[in-house]
């Protein structure tokens, strides 16, 4: 690859920003952005200058989403188990491998944050996002569930319910009340706040830091919650199959249309 999809900066203090940036495309998160962004991480994981790392996306949004202008599963990062429900689970084993470095990584939201950014960010260990921020999953309308099945798990019954049966985004400070982040801060705070987070973490040490993140993780664990997402990935296989998802992908623009969703749902990109 010849393309950097992920910046670099040191922020100081033991705290390390990885960008997504594809500002001209919304920073649309193709198979070469997850390779690098994973591959990053783990690469931060083994840096003993590294405790705390910030992903953050470039230009006036987070990100718009998984770019569906190529295959979601042209050369991925990793292996996963072909057959239906192949795509699932490599979004699901993906960003659950987030969970398992030892390092705490946190998400910071602005603009917006649609679909597979969701993912992303829900992946991170803690979330902060602009109070004006919109998350959303609208594809839910028209193609299928999540990718990576967090809403119940994380959220709980009602509000997972709410968010997939109407499809309707959020603000950040409606994100942050139903607990998708931890706290929502105005726009032009929301940078220097999250730093100032960061660095707070990066004050303690590294090797305790790793045992608190992986027994709350853990615990999460043992209540079920990954067992959980991995149930979800067969629904949304299943989705796949259902007549009205056919006709959406046959023709995804007159399925927007009958939706009254167009402007909701970025062209090319989930």
């Amino acid at each position: 690859m010849t393309d950097a999809f992920i910046s670099v900066a040191d922020a100081g203090d033991g705290v390390r920003y990885l960008t997504l940036d594809r500002p001209e495309k919304k920073n649309a998160i193709s198979s070469a952005m997850r390779t690098q962004l994973l591959a990053e991480l783990q690469s931060l994981d083994h840096d003993p200058d590294t405790r705390v790392t910030i992903i953050r996306g470039a230009g006036d949004c987070f990100s718009a989403g998984y770019d569906l202008s190529g295959g979601l599963m042209d050369e991925p990062p990793y292996h996963s188990a072909p057959g239906d429900g192949a795509w699932t689970r490599q979004a699901s084993d993906g960003w659950t491998s987030i969970w398992d470095l030892a390092k705490p990584v946190i998400a910071q939201v602005h603009g917006y944050a649609m679909a597979g950014a969701t993912e992303l960010a829900t992946a991170c260990d803690l979330i902060y996002v602009a109070g004006d921020a919109v998350v959303s999953y609208p594809v839910v309308r028209l193609a299928s569930p999540p990718d990576w099945q967090y809403h119940e798990p994380l959220l709980g019954m009602r509000h997972a319910m709410e968010l997939l049966l109407t499809g309707d985004g959020i603000d950040g400070t409606e994100a942050a009340r139903i607990g998708w982040a931890n706290r929502a801060y105005p726009g032009a705070e929301l940078e220097a706040s999250v730093r100032a987070i960061a660095g707070r973490i990066a004050g303690v040490a590294s090797d305790l830091t790793q045992i608190k993140k992986r027994m709350v993780h853990r615990q999460f664990d043992v209540r079920g919650g990954r067992a959980a997402i991995r149930a979800g990935q067969e629904f949304q296989a299943l989705a796949g199959h259902q007549a009205s998802v056919q006709a959406f992908r046959a023709d995804p623009l007159a399925a927007m249309k009958r939706e009254n969703k167009g402007d909701s749902l970025n062209d090319g990109i989930d």
